[in-house]
């Protein structure tokens, strides 16, 4: 059974190969808004079985501990993802990190949702899977989302260049990081 999170307005729901379709339907009608952030497109990228073969590593992932990939519902409308988060890279032991990936549908920017859902996860990654660190990065012309990551207790560590190839261009990207303070 896959693990679920509640807020006070949202429903963040650990993500199977059942939820292709909502999956899908939400990345594909926000394809060019994430488009800035994101790596080039798979050639395959609008085909179900691409999606859902993700969803498959993703929920091997959570059976191991190494990821865990949630969708963002409002708590009324279960049939409509409006959002992502996800704990990935999950390393135990004496390093005890992560890394957080997030992302939010165009129309319910600026409403708290990335950031109810974040806190929400963060709660989780510290609580039950007791790590230390979770780290997010950034690229610096995305003001938003810093403002979000800064809003949810994470601080700037560093700048880390040529990190990520970003639309087929290697992108500089800030770290950002928020520890366990009670381990």
């Amino acid at each position: 059974m896959s693990k679920e999170l509640q807020t006070k307005r949202l429903l963040l729901k650990e993500l199977t190969a059942r939820d292709t379709g909502l999956f899908m339907d939400f990345l594909l009608r926000n394809k060019e808004f994430f488009r800035p952030w994101s790596p080039e497109y798979d050639k395959d990228y609008e085909y179900p079985d691409y999606h859902r073969k993700r969803l498959e590593r993703s929920a091997a992932g959570s059976i191991d501990g190494s990821h865990y990939k949630f969708g963002i519902f409002h708590k009324d409308n279960l049939n409509r993802i409006i959002g992502s988060v996800s704990l990935s890279n999950i390393i135990t032991g004496p390093f005890s990190s992560c890394f957080l990936g997030y992302r939010v549908d165009r129309n319910e920017n600026g409403k708290g949702i990335a950031s109810e859902a974040i806190n929400s996860i963060v709660k989780f990654a510290f609580e039950e899977l007791s790590l230390h660190r979770i780290e997010a990065n950034i690229m610096p012309q995305n003001k938003p989302t810093i403002r979000v990551a800064e809003k949810c207790g994470f601080v700037y560590e560093c700048s880390s260049q040529k990190y990520l190839q970003i639309n087929g261009v290697w992108e500089d990207h800030l770290h950002y990081v928020i520890l366990n303070e009670k381990l």
